[in-house]
């Protein structure tokens, strides 16, 4: 078995895209709101019998890893990797498949985190390093989980230990690992002494490290208390969260993230059983890691440190989370000069604090008015040049009506000419008007379907679902009479493969009054196998390369439509027997040839008026045939 196959045997794709977007039941699949363009009502259905998904918004659809490729921007290698850890299945090193970069640098960090994580354990260099973590109140147990390390004094230590596996120096640099001095020309360690807090992405795999200076060391290093792996290929600091991978289910549970500033912050909360806890490692909130948790929650609760600089990097990312439309709510400690602190001794505090907090604008206008005179001109003034702006970025406009209208009473002033302090009455009602109009879909094109395409994917979705009644479809409803070059390609494949696998092992000649179709031998499974081994198999290859290409690419735009067919099935006849099952595809089929004439009658009424005018009485002849054809059938 192929490690996709055994990962697909032990995931369930219900759980895997759980991980990631929230999913509620629906008969026998799951919806969610699609996580790959932004929509109003669910359209996103996964399938558990048939381990597949689509989202009938956008059109994005198939298996778990092409899931986990799309949401975290990864090739097929990288998803296997993921899921391959998931699932307990072993991946070899040796396999080809596994040699790109990426996986080369998560392999190099893998191991160095690994090394650290020894020495700190086991080490008596790094003695002073676990007096220190000891001293921070971290558990052995914690230490563990989070795969706390140490990286030894030495400046070629992790280097040559590297070098010594079969990796080369070009590669240990691009892992973040080592630094090249252009003086002596040659490499030697990034960290050394120090606290070695590894970094890991949404999804578990280490990518990088933040280093604490070992306590010994402080008063004589000149580096500073904390470096940090630089920008490389696996290691994106705006694009990550300290702590998501071990948070994010606790997240979904508790539909809420709380951020805090510091790495120790995030450890020593999830220690003390705070587990929906992460850190933004010391910087405000980028975009990317605002729609990374939106995964997960739209509420979010920020703790920052309660000095300048903390409040400064809650304000930035309370202006990020607002672009995002979050709920934002702001945790203010009552003790403590961070998370860290007020946790390990006043931890009933801490949890108050995270039940009382404040929401976003309440925090904002309690802090602009404690410093500030109402009485005074210039102090009303300066509350609206500190509030307005943010109240007018808020997206829900019921939200944004109730705080400009706190702000106005506030100050004793009317809305209207809070806003005329923003700009002209005019400007400001088009802006809002604007923005009460239905919400435009980002970074994916709803797919377009006719009223035909649609009945021609129903046609096909209800005999795949029933894995019946073929004879009966084949018989009257030919190829050209279905609408889509997808849907025809499909069709025209499942009528070749009915009759090479013999027809009387699909189906007998009481398919017509129905058969169990727990019997049938028809296998979408081993139909999408058959398909995908035609590509470039049936091709002559001294034909046309571009015809090769072309035929090839349909087929590829037919195995992404099974999945949708498949999902259509359970979701539009999930409650009707197969004799139903017959009825409907008789009205199907009845639709799908009326449309066709219609549309045909009007190609021939432009074909006859060319005609008519060329004066090719020939052509006249035949056309008006398959018109009064076309007719006559229309009347019977």
């Amino acid at each position: 078995m192929q490690p996709s196959e055994e990962i697909k045997a032990k995931l369930n794709i219900v759980d895997v895209i759980r991980e990631h977007i929230q999913l509620t039941a629906a008969g026998v699949n799951f919806r969610a709101k699609c996580p790959f363009h932004r929509e109003n009502s669910p359209s996103f259905v996964v399938s558990p019998e048939k381990q597949i998904y689509h989202c009938f918004g956008c059109g994005e659809g198939g298996d778990m890893f092409s899931f986990i490729m799309k949401i975290e921007g990864i090739d097929f290698v990288e998803a296997l990797r993921i899921l391959a850890a998931k699932a307990g299945v072993p991946l070899k090193r040796q396999n080809q498949e596994m040699n790109s970069k990426r996986n080369l640098l998560l392999d190099i960090i893998d191991m160095s985190r690994r090394y650290y994580h020894k020495l700190l354990i086991e080490s008596a260099e790094a003695k002073g390093a676990r007096a220190y973590l000891a001293k921070r109140g971290l558990s052995k147990e914690t230490i563990e989980e989070w795969q706390i390390g140490y990286s030894p004094d030495s400046w070629d230590r992790i280097g040559g230990l590297l070098k010594e596996k079969g990796y080369k120096e070009n590669e240990i640099f691009l892992a973040g690992l080592i630094v090249k001095s252009e003086k002596a020309n040659k490499y030697y360690d990034r960290f050394r002494g120090r606290i070695m807090f590894p970094i890991n992405d949404a999804n578990g795999s280490t990518v990088g490290f933040s280093a604490r200076i070992s306590p010994e060391k402080e008063a004589t290093d000149k580096m500073g208390k904390y470096i940090n792996s630089p920008q490389t290929p696996v290691y994106d600091k705006g694009k990550l969260l300290f702590g998501l991978d071990k948070a994010r289910s606790e997240i979904k549970k508790a539909d809420l993230a709380i951020l805090v500033e510091g790495q120790m912050d995030a450890i020593t909360a999830h220690q003390a059983g705070y587990k929906n806890i992460i850190a933004s490692s010391g910087t405000a909130l980028s975009n990317e890691q605002v729609q990374l948790l939106k995964r997960f929650s739209n509420n979010i609760a920020l703790s920052f440190d309660m000095d300048a600089a903390g409040e400064m990097a809650a304000e930035r990312g309370i202006r990020e989370a607002m672009e995002a439309d979050m709920n934002i709510r702001v945790i203010e400690l009552p003790f403590g000069k961070d998370p860290d602190e007020c946790i390990k001794n006043r931890p009933d505090d801490w949890k108050n604090a995270v039940a009382v907090a404040k929401p976003m604008m309440q925090y904002y206008f309690d802090k602009t008015f404690s410093a500030l005179d109402l009485k005074r001109v210039e102090d009303k003034r300066q509350a609206v040049r500190v509030l307005l702006p943010i109240i007018m970025k808020i997206k829900n406009l019921i939200e944004k009506d109730f705080w400009l209208k706190r702000l106005a009473e506030k100050l004793d002033v009317s809305t209207a000419l809070l806003l005329e302090s923003v700009g002209p009455a005019r400007t400001i009602a088009k802006r809002v008007n604007s923005e009460v109009g239905p919400r435009k879909i980002e970074n994916a094109p709803l797919a377009k379907t006719s009223r035909e395409e649609a009945l021609s994917e129903l046609f096909l979705a209800l005999i795949i679902k029933f894995n019946l009644y073929f004879d009966y479809a084949f018989g009257n409803l030919p190829v050209e009479q279905l609408f889509g070059s997808a849907n025809r390609g499909i069709y025209k494949n499942l009528i070749i493969y009915y009759n090479i696998n013999n027809r009387n092992e699909f189906e007998t000649s009481d398919l017509y009054e129905g058969q169990n179709s727990e019997n049938a031998l028809f296998s979408v499974l081993e139909f999408t196998e058959w398909l995908k081994s035609s590509i470039g198999e049936n091709f002559d290859n001294s034909s046309n390369n571009e015809q090769n290409e072309l035929e090839s690419s349909d087929i590829q735009n037919q195995l992404k439509l099974i999945n949708k067919l498949v999902i259509l099935g359970d979701e539009e006849y999930s409650e009707i027997d197969e004799a139903r099952a017959k009825i409907e595809l008789i009205n199907l089929i009845a639709k799908l040839k009326k449309s066709f004439r219609s549309n045909r009658k009007k190609e021939l009424a432009k074909l006859i008026t060319i005609a008519e005018r060329n004066d090719d009485k020939n052509e006249l002849k035949i056309l008006m045939q398959e018109f009064k054809v076309l007719s006559d059938q229309e009347r019977e």
